[in-house]
């Protein structure tokens, strides 16, 4: 059974964005109330002890007790909103139910046994959640805080399925009951190692090579060819076959 909650509501009439606004600077949170065949109200909350209530997982899947002036409401939460980026609780949605009307809604699932599973302890797996929450379908009074899922019996490459949940008397898998499918919530596999692998730079091929080589007489990039000067240089005088190279007649020194 879920835990007992109890929220203090007051009735609000202001309405738009900026009420809400002022709503909130008070230290307030605006909430509606709806459901059950009654007219929807409006109604503000406290923000620190709805923060509190928010951030204890019992809450989101209890029955809860609102008091609105003199009137008492059994609801649950549907719905909450949040800042973006601040701690601040924006809006909350409740809603009415009625003890002998069924009610859908998520609640979290807890994994136990993965540590003493045979995939894990024998083969070396690791325990995979599929799923955190599941959609269930219950009377009020039947609704549960969480449900448990056993892991203890996997090998390796083995999972849990939705039907494989043990479920409290009353409560169904809504999925499964509207015929859906029967999808795995938690699983034991292998560790998965990617190695890298160093690209392999593949040798010239002889022809390759030999092309690549210069020919005979030839120069090699950033050489001059024989017989040329290299960049920069004046080119040398040659002399003609047969011929003695000729001299430089000497410079006449000034008187």
């Amino acid at each position: 059974m879920s835990a007992k909650f109890e929220l203090i509501a007051e009735p609000r009439a202001a309405k738009g964005t900026g009420a809400s606004r002022r709503l909130r600077r008070s230290g307030k949170v605006p909430a509606v109330l709806y459901g059950a065949g009654k007219e929807p109200m409006m109604v503000s909350l406290d923000h620190n002890a709805m923060s509190r209530h928010l951030a204890n997982e019992k809450f989101h899947t209890s029955i809860l007790t609102v008091k609105v002036g003199g009137d008492t409401d059994q609801a649950i939460l549907r719905d909450w909103y949040m800042h973006p980026y601040k701690p601040v609780v924006m809006h909350v949605d409740l809603q009415r139910i009625s003890a002998t009307e069924k009610i859908h809604m998520k609640v979290p699932l807890h994994f136990e046994g993965g540590d003493v599973a045979p995939g894990v302890k024998i083969d070396g797996g690791i325990v995979t959640h599929l799923m955190t929450d599941v959609d269930i379908t219950c009377l009020p009074k039947d609704l549960p805080e969480f449900l448990t899922v056993d892991l203890s019996a996997l090998n390796i490459n083995e999972s849990v399925h939705l039907s494989n949940i043990k479920l409290p008397a009353g409560v169904s898998i809504t999925s499964l009951a509207h015929g859906g499918d029967d999808l795995a919530v938690g699983a034991v596999t292998t560790i998965r190692v990617v190695e890298e692998v160093a690209p392999v730079v593949a040798a010239p091929a002889e022809g390759e090579a030999a092309a690549a080589a210069p020919a005979e007489g030839e120069a090699k990039p950033g050489e001059a060819k024989a017989g040329e000067a290299k960049k920069g240089e004046a080119p040398k005088a040659e002399a003609k076959k047969g011929e003695a190279p000729k001299k430089e007649a000497p410079k006449k020194e000034g008187k």
